[in-house]
């Protein structure tokens, strides 16, 4: 399978910069995982495909303020940071940029020195340790000079923080949102639940792994960067009771989707637990436990997009893509929606 596959083509105008003024007014592309056949909607009406007895899971995770600008102490030189992930001690592994002049021992100060961090190890090309040194808390000196990691596609400035958070974040410790969710709002889960459908959570930190693009001509030779999750006690058993009870399990993002298709066994249980997770999935995997999937519109090319393609099929997939260029549709982050069910 090769990567060139995947690849369809983009107009640039068509990439979201900005998020609606409502969330929830975003268009919805309703694909049949039946016979492929597509529909033209609007997000909310996501009601009118959820039954009693469906379960909607949603990942949790809470966007940080991970970019930050900082100065190296020797020479002054602009240093940007992104925090990828947490380790001990006020350690984290994070992507440099430059990373060529981020060498071992290099000194870094940020916002006045409110902050610094002390480059102790090489990780790989871009990524180094650092060790971060303050006073008070953390998470607050982050929210003080941090800015939202949007992606490199999305060029504009974002007026407000919370709109690359969902309603429903709570767990710190993203890089990424998951933007499946970007398009509820709190009104809308209500009329979720109003329906008889449950509401499961779940939470994937998202890593720039999800982002990363695939640089090898093969598609089973790429390699996933590891990310972390958590499934809660309560949360696995309401899971499995709706699969019990003849219930669809429909996931709200790939990153809600690759927690459970990792936390589930070949006999379609859900477990509770924490770890990290490498899944990959493309066209030819199995799907263990969901039955549907509301996600954005991928990337070219992207493990995303593979990931899509294995669950509606890759022509299905790309004839969709295909239909939401044709009708404008706006793509990525802050793009429009589709429905796989």
């Amino acid at each position: 399978m090769k990567t060139s596959d995947f690849y369809y083509d983009l107009p640039k105008e068509l990439i979201a910069q900005d998020p609606l003024e409502d969330r929830s007014s975003s268009r919805l592309l309703h694909l049949s995982m039946e016979d492929g056949s597509f529909e033209h909607r609007h997000f909310t009406d996501i009601l009118d495909y959820l039954k009693e007895g469906d379960c909607l899971v949603i990942n949790d995770t809470r966007v940080i303020p991970a970019r930050l600008y900082g100065h190296k102490e020797e020479t002054g030189a602009l240093i940007e940071i992104l925090l990828l992930k947490r380790k001990e001690n006020d350690i984290w592994e994070c992507l440099v940029k430059p990373g060529k002049k981020a060498r071992p021992g290099a000194k870094i100060t940020f916002g006045d020195g409110i902050l610094t961090g002390e480059i102790i190890d090489i990780v790989d090309e871009g990524n180094r340790l650092i060790q971060f040194h303050y006073d008070g808390i953390f998470e607050e000196i982050l929210d003080q000079l941090g800015e939202m990691p949007l992606p490199p596609y999305i060029t504009h400035k974002l007026k407000d923080k919370n709109r690359y958070q969902t309603v429903y974040a709570k767990n710190d410790g993203s890089a990424a949102a998951p933007t499946a969710g970007l398009h509820f709002t709190k009104e809308l889960m209500k009329q979720v639940e109003e329906k008889g459908v449950k509401i499961a959570h779940v939470t994937l930190h998202v890593g720039l792994g999800t982002f990363r693009p695939v640089k090898v001509d093969n598609v089973e030779s790429h390699h996933m960067h590891s990310e972390f999750y958590m499934v809660e006690e309560d949360q696995a058993k309401l899971i499995n009771d709706t699969k019990k009870n003849g219930g669809r399990v429909i996931s709200v993002g790939t990153t809600s989707c690759r927690t459970l298709e990792s936390a589930t066994d070949e006999n379609g249980i859900l477990h509770a637990g924490s770890g990290w997770t490498e899944i990959f999935i493309y066209p030819g995997y199995k799907f263990k436990m969901i039955d549907g999937l509301i996600t954005n519109f991928h990337l070219p090319e992207s493990t995303l997009l593979m990931l899509v393609s294995a669950l509606a099929g890759k022509e299905h997939i790309m004839a969709a893509y295909e239909e939401a260029v044709k009708e404008r549709y706006r793509f990525f982050s802050f793009g429009d929606a589709m429905l796989i069910l």
